[in-house]
């Protein structure tokens, strides 16, 4: 079976409404629909990388292209987990998780869109919870990172409603301009002190080595 040589195939990550965890090739295809449909208003700005702006056979073909580099290119030291959102059964949009030197440094960054027919219904916030509780709750995670473009205010809404604190700012080039994205960081200490809605995961355990670490105990997790 896929989940021997795989077992983050396995992986699911359980909110009130929605599940994240990996797709199988025709779930990709249509998340992809997903996104050829639209993902921001016209002249929102989400990411230095403007795939947002491809015209939509394009921007399908970038969401199955990063997918499958980023799990081809996946090793302990450096991996990104793109995980499909579903809602009511059917894909609506992705949300990531990305570290470098997870095993040693405990820090993760985040990243997700959302197709457009789903925006304004608290779907991307409900993603990131259930992102956050993946990675604090069961990879033992220190700190999650999130940046978002100064002008993008739902982004940065999201990251203070759940906690995260200002961390700075990133300078990019977008179209050959200089353009500025707010970083915020979400600490352990400050996770644990919130309450938060039912998540769970399941499907986590012989997976832990991907992620570059060994097995994380419940008490240590949510300590």
């Amino acid at each position: 079976m896929l989940t021997d040589h795989w077992p983050l195939m396995a992986l699911r990550v359980r909110s009130p409404r929605l599940e994240l965890r990996l797709p199988s090739e025709e779930e990709l295809a249509e998340v992809a629909d997903v996104a050829a449909r639209g993902v921001t208003s016209p002249g929102a700005r989400t990411t230095p990388m403007p795939w947002t702006e491809l015209p939509p056979a394009e921007r399908a073909r970038h969401v199955i292209q990063l997918h499958w580099s980023r799990l081809g290119r996946w090793t302990p030291q450096d991996w990104a987990l793109n995980l499909v959102a579903f809602h009511e059964g059917r894909p609506i949009g992705i949300q990531d998780v990305r570290a470098v030197d997870f095993g040693v440094r405990r820090e993760i960054v985040s990243g997700s869109w959302l197709g457009l027919d789903h925006h304004g219904k608290g779907l991307g916030t409900e993603m990131r919870i259930a992102m956050l509780y993946l990675a604090f709750a069961e990879l033992g995670t220190v700190s999650a990172t999130s940046l978002s473009f100064a002008d993008n205010h739902a982004s940065a809404t999201v990251s203070r409603k759940l906690g995260y604190r200002p961390d700075g700012i990133t300078r990019d080039v977008l179209h050959g301009e200089v353009v500025e994205s707010l970083r915020f960081r979400l600490s352990r200490e400050d996770w644990t002190a919130q309450d938060h809605p039912p998540v769970t995961v399941t499907g986590l355990k012989g997976g832990e080595e991907l992620f570059g670490i060994e097995a994380v105990s419940e008490a240590t997790a949510r300590s």
